[in-house]
Protein backbone atom coordinates (compact mmCIF):
# COMPACT_ATOMS: atom_id res chain seq x y z
CA UNK A 1 0.00 0.00 0.00
CA UNK A 2 1.29 3.41 -0.88
CA UNK A 3 1.33 6.26 1.62
CA UNK A 4 -1.14 8.13 -0.59
CA UNK A 5 -3.59 5.22 -0.40
CA UNK A 6 -3.26 5.01 3.40
CA UNK A 7 -3.90 8.74 3.75
CA UNK A 8 -7.02 8.47 1.59
CA UNK A 9 -8.36 5.60 3.70
CA UNK A 10 -7.75 7.61 6.89
CA UNK A 11 -9.57 10.62 5.45
CA UNK A 12 -12.56 8.48 4.48
CA UNK A 13 -12.66 6.85 7.92
CA UNK A 14 -12.45 10.22 9.67
CA UNK A 15 -15.29 11.52 7.50
CA UNK A 16 -17.56 8.58 8.35
CA UNK A 17 -16.67 8.70 12.06
CA UNK A 18 -17.51 12.40 12.12
CA UNK A 19 -20.64 12.42 9.98
CA UNK A 20 -22.24 8.99 10.31
CA UNK A 21 -23.78 9.87 13.71
CA UNK A 22 -25.24 13.02 12.14
CA UNK A 23 -26.86 11.06 9.36
CA UNK A 24 -28.19 8.42 11.75
CA UNK A 25 -29.66 11.04 14.09
CA UNK A 26 -31.87 12.37 11.33
CA UNK A 27 -33.83 9.10 11.14
CA UNK A 28 -35.38 9.73 14.57
CA UNK A 29 -38.88 11.14 14.97
CA UNK A 30 -39.29 14.66 16.33
CA UNK A 31 -40.67 13.19 19.57
CA UNK A 32 -37.55 11.05 19.97
CA UNK A 33 -35.32 14.04 19.23
CA UNK A 34 -37.27 16.15 21.72
CA UNK A 35 -36.74 13.50 24.41
CA UNK A 36 -33.00 13.44 23.69
CA UNK A 37 -32.67 17.24 23.71
CA UNK A 38 -34.58 17.67 26.98
CA UNK A 39 -32.63 14.83 28.61
CA UNK A 40 -29.31 16.36 27.50
CA UNK A 41 -30.32 19.76 28.82
CA UNK A 42 -31.53 18.18 32.08
CA UNK A 43 -28.16 16.50 32.64
CA UNK A 44 -26.31 19.74 31.97
CA UNK A 45 -28.60 21.62 34.33
CA UNK A 46 -28.25 19.10 37.15
CA UNK A 47 -24.45 19.04 36.89
CA UNK A 48 -23.52 22.60 36.02
CA UNK A 49 -26.29 25.10 36.74
CA UNK A 50 -28.97 23.62 39.01
CA UNK A 51 -30.25 26.97 40.30
CA UNK A 52 -30.57 28.85 37.04
CA UNK A 53 -34.02 30.22 36.28
CA UNK A 54 -35.51 28.83 33.11
CA UNK A 55 -38.50 28.90 30.81
CA UNK A 56 -39.99 26.23 28.55
CA UNK A 57 -40.10 27.03 24.81
CA UNK A 58 -43.93 26.84 24.73
CA UNK A 59 -44.14 29.47 27.51
CA UNK A 60 -41.64 31.66 25.67
CA UNK A 61 -43.71 31.36 22.48
CA UNK A 62 -46.77 32.64 24.35
CA UNK A 63 -44.77 35.60 25.69
CA UNK A 64 -43.53 36.28 22.15
CA UNK A 65 -47.10 36.38 20.82
CA UNK A 66 -47.96 38.88 23.58
CA UNK A 67 -44.87 41.01 22.84
CA UNK A 68 -43.55 40.46 26.37
CA UNK A 69 -40.18 38.82 25.71
CA UNK A 70 -36.75 39.71 24.36
CA UNK A 71 -34.44 36.88 23.32
CA UNK A 72 -30.70 37.20 23.90
CA UNK A 73 -28.55 35.03 21.64
CA UNK A 74 -25.35 33.96 23.40
CA UNK A 75 -23.75 32.31 20.37
CA UNK A 76 -21.02 33.52 18.04
CA UNK A 77 -21.96 35.79 15.14
CA UNK A 78 -21.30 33.04 12.60
CA UNK A 79 -23.90 30.86 14.35
CA UNK A 80 -26.38 33.73 14.53
CA UNK A 81 -25.92 34.33 10.80
CA UNK A 82 -27.39 30.87 10.15
CA UNK A 83 -30.44 31.09 12.42
CA UNK A 84 -31.87 33.02 15.36
CA UNK A 85 -35.07 33.27 17.35
CA UNK A 86 -37.52 36.02 16.35
CA UNK A 87 -36.23 39.55 17.06
CA UNK A 88 -33.33 38.19 19.11
CA UNK A 89 -30.42 40.44 20.03
CA UNK A 90 -26.79 39.47 20.54
CA UNK A 91 -25.38 39.24 24.06
CA UNK A 92 -23.20 42.33 23.51
CA UNK A 93 -26.22 44.48 22.61
CA UNK A 94 -28.05 43.35 25.73
CA UNK A 95 -25.05 44.01 27.97
CA UNK A 96 -24.70 47.59 26.73
CA UNK A 97 -28.00 48.57 28.40
CA UNK A 98 -29.73 45.68 30.20
CA UNK A 99 -32.04 48.15 31.95
CA UNK A 100 -33.55 48.97 28.54
CA UNK A 101 -35.33 45.59 28.62
CA UNK A 102 -36.73 45.77 32.18
CA UNK A 103 -40.34 45.74 30.93
CA UNK A 104 -39.91 42.42 29.11
CA UNK A 105 -38.89 38.97 30.18
CA UNK A 106 -35.31 38.44 29.06
CA UNK A 107 -34.69 34.91 27.77
CA UNK A 108 -31.19 33.76 26.88
CA UNK A 109 -30.52 30.87 24.51
CA UNK A 110 -27.91 29.06 22.44
CA UNK A 111 -28.00 25.71 20.62
CA UNK A 112 -29.11 23.62 23.60
CA UNK A 113 -28.91 26.37 26.26
CA UNK A 114 -25.69 25.35 27.98
CA UNK A 115 -23.76 28.52 27.15
CA UNK A 116 -26.85 30.61 27.77
CA UNK A 117 -27.33 28.99 31.19
CA UNK A 118 -23.84 30.11 32.19
CA UNK A 119 -24.71 33.61 30.96
CA UNK A 120 -28.00 33.49 32.88
CA UNK A 121 -26.12 32.45 36.02
CA UNK A 122 -23.77 35.44 35.67
CA UNK A 123 -26.68 37.81 35.14
CA UNK A 124 -28.58 36.45 38.15
CA UNK A 125 -25.49 37.01 40.33
CA UNK A 126 -25.60 40.65 39.20
CA UNK A 127 -29.34 40.86 39.99
CA UNK A 128 -30.21 41.19 36.30
CA UNK A 129 -33.34 39.10 35.69
CA UNK A 130 -32.74 36.63 32.87
CA UNK A 131 -34.21 33.21 32.24
CA UNK A 132 -32.67 30.39 30.25
CA UNK A 133 -34.61 28.78 27.38
CA UNK A 134 -34.87 25.07 28.19
CA UNK A 135 -33.28 23.08 25.35
CA UNK A 136 -32.33 26.17 23.32
CA UNK A 137 -32.83 26.50 19.58
CA UNK A 138 -33.22 22.76 19.23
CA UNK A 139 -36.14 22.53 21.64
CA UNK A 140 -37.63 25.69 20.12
CA UNK A 141 -37.93 24.18 16.62
CA UNK A 142 -38.91 20.76 17.98
CA UNK A 143 -41.80 22.50 19.79
CA UNK A 144 -42.90 24.16 16.53
CA UNK A 145 -41.17 27.54 16.87
CA UNK A 146 -39.86 29.41 13.86
CA UNK A 147 -36.30 30.65 13.34
CA UNK A 148 -34.91 33.39 11.14
CA UNK A 149 -31.86 34.63 9.30
CA UNK A 150 -31.22 38.02 7.65
CA UNK A 151 -33.60 37.15 4.79
CA UNK A 152 -36.53 36.01 6.94
CA UNK A 153 -37.80 32.65 8.10
CA UNK A 154 -35.32 29.85 7.49
CA UNK A 155 -35.27 26.07 7.63
CA UNK A 156 -31.55 26.02 8.38
CA UNK A 157 -30.45 25.61 11.99
CA UNK A 158 -26.98 25.86 13.41
CA UNK A 159 -26.49 22.83 15.67
CA UNK A 160 -22.87 23.54 16.70
CA UNK A 161 -21.66 19.94 16.44
CA UNK A 162 -22.70 16.34 15.82
CA UNK A 163 -23.50 15.76 19.50
CA UNK A 164 -26.40 18.23 19.15
CA UNK A 165 -27.59 17.29 15.67
CA UNK A 166 -31.29 16.93 16.51
CA UNK A 167 -33.15 19.46 14.36
CA UNK A 168 -36.86 19.14 13.74
CA UNK A 169 -37.94 17.34 10.58
CA UNK A 170 -37.70 19.63 7.58
CA UNK A 171 -34.71 21.53 8.95
CA UNK A 172 -31.22 21.42 7.52
CA UNK A 173 -28.44 21.12 10.09
CA UNK A 174 -25.51 23.47 9.73
CA UNK A 175 -22.40 22.77 11.74
CA UNK A 176 -18.94 24.13 11.40
CA UNK A 177 -15.89 21.94 11.34
CA UNK A 178 -13.40 21.66 14.15
CA UNK A 179 -11.01 24.23 12.67
CA UNK A 180 -13.80 26.68 11.82
CA UNK A 181 -14.90 26.58 15.47
CA UNK A 182 -11.35 27.16 16.67
CA UNK A 183 -10.82 30.12 14.34
CA UNK A 184 -14.19 31.78 14.92
CA UNK A 185 -13.90 34.36 17.70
Amino acid sequence: MTIYYKICIHIVLIFFMAYAPCMAGNSLSDEEKKTIVYEMYGKYKKQDFPDVKEIHPKQAMELLKAGKVIFVDIRKQSEMDVSMLPDAIPEAVFLEHPEKYKNKMVVAYCTISYRSALFTQRMQKQNIPVQNLIGGLLAWVLEGGKIYDQKGETRRIHVYGKEWNYPADGYESVMFGFFERLLDP
